[in-house]
């Protein structure tokens, strides 16, 4: 019989960690959480103290009998769940939900489920960090303060299903901030000029770019200046006035962190946060490998650290001397910058074995499970591997007045590119054809002229949000994909390829998210939160003392928002379109799926419709209405009513204003209006076109 008892978070890892301990050790999984926070109420006695009130979670009533016979039959306990704040809260509730206060009773954490991992934890047992519970404690309790108090207010005054939270409503303030930053853009011309340039004894020209004079850089904004320096070149003598050669080291990429590793899938393997979390979970677990049996393929999945461990690094080292070369093992390894806002509790996320090579894996993995373990392994050892080098050329040709610059970069050695190269790394090699000496002459082949318009912030990816949020100190490891999901789930926010776009409900809730609760939105705020609650876990701060200055402010703002909120007229919109059924003016009212037309005499008339807003404007191209519409994702533009016989549409609002220069429609951005042409381009400023 069974003498130890290993209590796991995960059912997925009790094969691989049963094979490891033999036959001494019963090991079981608490499935997750075993209790928590009420559904039905705040769960919070926030007279007496802030008290949570903990509830056994429903259905887990038959886990925790089951626990319980194997606790009476065990020696020693171990307390095996996940190696964060989340783990340590989840043995804390085990501790008390199955009454092991008079058993031995031991903590154990692994970063990696191997045999040298497992038994080393069980060598250094410890007792529960109450500091980590009570960081998980009091994360906890704001986030149901913020999503039980606020929330039920967006039911009231915008629909039922809707739902805040501390992090999640940051996120899409800063994605409805980005919205506004790219309506109010106004796109501003400038010019590219390049000189073709032939090199004696070379069939194709080369490219110099425009720079300006020797003293100093010209920005070219206008055809009229192009056409003036093209005038003044020409017949001018191209010599090169200065070739510089040097050197430039390309570091290898950091280990990845949850982070880094959700950006780099999504954007070398198009996963979502939310898969990529899915299957590194797989991968950390424990995957059937043949002749090896279940071994867990890469360390634990949820950190914000770089930091690797002593033994992995020799590991990489000897792995790397072997495979590739003692040339291409770094003198010292790539650091990432220390902030205080990493809890750096365990490693990056890295390969358990660096002898299970991908290849070697190949066909023991679905096609997914290969792809990322690919990223982590090769981002691993590249990490290892000394930086790449390139001989960098830089040449300045005069003409006239003017200089001309070209430049390039040939990789000598490739370092850590022989393994890795990051999805948005741009191909380095650049050579010149032949050798270019100060004095050497070229001879002028043509110009290449480019009018250009700058172009406005990108829209968010999941990749770029998640950089976003680690940046700014939001939320954690654990948290980004979350997040992301929640507020895709709520349709504030719809994907659109890779790019997020906020809806008209997600804009609504926006609004009075920042109109009601300005603190609960502020990005200091938050991450000032964050630094709190890792203030609670480092022992320095008491967690009751954060919900202690929260919550009032919090109630506060709650009544004061069902007041003020209450005064505003949530009457219906009427319309212009009257109800065939029964004459009166259709409402506006919202749905699931944006604005529609109800009769304003349901239940007695059910009829309703889809809304078309018209905006005063003829369409350009046959002078029917132009009308607000939306994507089947959410985003908003502008059509013609006469879709689909007349294809106009504009991300931009369209005015009755006409272009100055081609005579076509302007459309609305900021404070300017912008011509709908966009081989015109025209900008004016909104009052001109009021004069």
């Amino acid at each position: 019989m069974a003498k130890y008892l290993v209590i796991l978070e995960s059912p997925a890892k009790i094969k691989t960690v049963k094979k490891i301990l033999g036959a001494n050790y019963e090991v079981c999984a608490s499935m997750g959480h075993v209790r928590d926070l009420p559904k039905s109420s705040l769960g919070i006695d926030v007279e007496h103290d802030y008290e949570p009130k903990y509830i056994t979670i429903r259905g887990k009533g038959e886990v925790l009998s089951n626990l319980r016979k194997e606790v009476k039959k065990a020696e020693k306990i171990y307390l095996a769940t996940d190696p964060d704040r989340e783990g340590e809260a989840i043995s804390w509730h085990l501790y008390h939900a199955l009454k092991l206060e008079d058993k031995k009773v031991y903590r154990i954490t692994f970063n990696e489920i191997t045999q040298n991992a497992v038994k080393e934890s069980l060598k250094n047992p410890r007792e529960i960090d109450m500091n980590l519970v009570d960081a998980q404690q009091a994360r906890r309790i704001l986030d149901r303060c913020v999503g039980y108090r606020i929330s039920p207010l967006l039911w009231k005054k915008i629909k039922r299903g809707l739902s805040a939270g501390r992090v999640q409503s940051v996120a899409l303030r800063i994605l409805c901030d980005r919205e506004d930053e790219i309506n109010a853009f106004i796109p501003e011309e400038y010019w590219s000029l390049d000189a073709n340039l032939m090199l004696a004894g070379e069939k194709k020209p080369v490219s110099a770019k425009f720079y300006g004079t020797a003293k100093k850089k010209i920005a070219l904004t206008s055809g009229e200046q192009v056409e003036k320096i093209k005038a003044q070149l020409e017949g001018a003598a191209y010599t090169v006035s200065e070739v510089k050669k040097g050197q430039r080291l390309k570091k290898p990429p950091l280990p990845f962190t949850t982070s880094t590793l959700q950006q780099e899938a999504s954007k070398a393997l198009n996963f979502s946060t939310q898969k990529t979390m899915r299957l590194a979970q797989q991968l950390y677990e424990g995957v059937d490998i043949e002749g090896e049996g279940t071994v867990g393929l890469i360390t634990y999945l949820r950190t914000d650290s770089t930091r690797v461990s002593e033994e992995a690094a020799g590991m990489a080292a000897d792995y790397i001397e072997k495979t590739y070369g003692k040339e291409f093992l770094a003198k010292e390894s790539a650091a990432g910058k220390k902030e205080k806002k990493i809890q750096d509790a365990h490693e990056a996320i890295r390969p358990t074995s660096l002898e299970r090579t991908p290849q070697s894996v190949k066909d023991d993995l679905p096609r997914e499970l290969f792809r990322l373990y690919q990223l982590i392994w090769k981002r691993f050892v590249a990490s290892r591997m000394s930086p790449a080098v390139y001989e960098t050329t830089g040449v300045k040709v005069q003409a006239g007045d003017y200089i001309f610059t070209m430049s390039n970069a040939v990789c000598k050695f490739e370092g850590y590119r022989s393994v890795y190269s990051a999805e948005d790394e741009q191909e380095e090699e650049n050579d010149f054809r032949g050798s270019l000496d100060e004095n050497s002459r070229l001879s002028f082949v043509s110009f290449d002229a480019k009018q250009h318009f700058t172009q406005p912030p990108a829209h968010f990816t999941e990749a770029s949000l998640v950089k976003t949020l680690e940046e700014l100190g939001i939320g954690r490891p654990s948290t980004y994909a979350p997040t992301i999901t929640t507020i895709l789930a709520r349709r504030y926010v719809e994907k659109e390829s890779k790019n997020l776009y906020v809806t008209e409900l997600g804009e609504v809730v926006n609004s009075m998210m920042k109109e009601a609760f300005p603190s609960i939105v502020d990005v200091n705020f938050t991450a000032n939160m964050e630094a709190l609650l890792d203030a609670v876990a480092e022992g320095t701060v008491k967690w009751k003392t954060i919900i202690e200055n929260f919550y009032p402010d919090l109630d506060d703002a709650v009544k004061a928002a069902e007041k003020e909120l209450s005064e505003v007229s949530i009457a219906d919109e009427v319309s212009d379109e009257v109800c065939e059924f029964c004459g009166r003016n259709m409402v506006i009212k919202y749905g699931s799926h944006g604005r529609f037309l109800a009769c304003p005499g349901f239940p007695e008339c059910k009829n309703a419709k889809p809304y078309l807003e018209k905006i005063g404007v003829s369409c350009p191209k046959c002078g029917g209405e132009v009308i607000l519409k939306k994507t089947k994702k959410g985003r908003k533009y502008y059509g013609c009513e006469n879709n689909p016989e007349c294809d106009f549409m504009a991300w931009q609002k369209p005015t009755n204003q006409k272009c100055p220069q081609c005579g076509y429609v302007m459309l609305q951005k900021g404070n300017r209006l912008v011509c709908a042409n966009e081989k015109c381009g025209t900008s004016i400023p909104s009052e001109l076109s009021q004069k």
